[in-house]
């Protein structure tokens, strides 16, 4: 496993356009949300070690801010084509989301043209845009990790999820995701991965 931060992508960068299908089978497409109060994109998949520990503060904070307006999708770039990776294709993906109890469409990446555009490094890894579409957050969800002894809370997340909601700015001191490195193709890897 390579440990893998994220890239912290400049804040006030437009969110990327991007149509995908979803592990139900459903095309989303950023459009969908033009009328939402913020959209949070989180690059995720089903193996990592670091997904599965923030699953249950993800599913809850999903739960918690989806009625506040926040339109949230999950997306996962790993190339599941890979035999070892075979576990974060749609049919596990669908069954992943059941299980967790996530609330927002988990989407496929298959090209990975997504997780370039965005800059996507690792899983998780997490953009916040504002409802102007802007970058407002990228980062950690908290401070836990596997192994560490800190509670699971989505603090970061939730504080920076509070001032786009607000119509306020996000603290610019933002601290990075960090976690496994986005599985790519072979010969695919974009130049920020090495």
């Amino acid at each position: 496993m390579a440990l893998t931060p994220s890239t912290m992508l400049a804040l006030g960068t437009p969110c990327p356009d991007f149509a995908l299908e979803s592990c139900e089978g459903k095309t989303v497409r950023r459009d969908d949300f033009a009328s939402a109060r913020g959209l949070l994109v989180v690059f995720m998949c089903n193996h990592c070690p670091y997904v599965k520990h923030i699953r249950e503060g993800l599913a809850a904070f999903a739960r918690d801010y989806q009625g506040k307006g926040l339109a949230i999708v999950g997306i996962n770039s790993n190339d599941f084509t890979q035999e070892k990776y075979a576990g974060d294709d749609p049919a596990a993906m669908r069954q992943e989301a059941a299980s967790a109890g996530y609330v927002f469409p988990y989407l496929v990446d298959r090209t990975q043209d997504i997780a370039k555009a965005f800059t996507a490094a690792c899983t998780p890894d997490l953009f916040l845009f504002d409802s102007a579409g802007r970058l407002a957050y990228r980062g950690q969800f908290d401070a836990s990790r596997p192994g560490n002894g800190i509670p699971v809370t989505g603090e970061d997340l939730r504080r920076a999820a509070d001032a786009v909601l607000s119509g306020k700015s996000a603290d610019p001191n933002q601290r990075p995701s960090i976690g496994c490195n986005i599985k790519w193709k072979l010969g695919g890897e974009p130049p920020y991965s090495r």
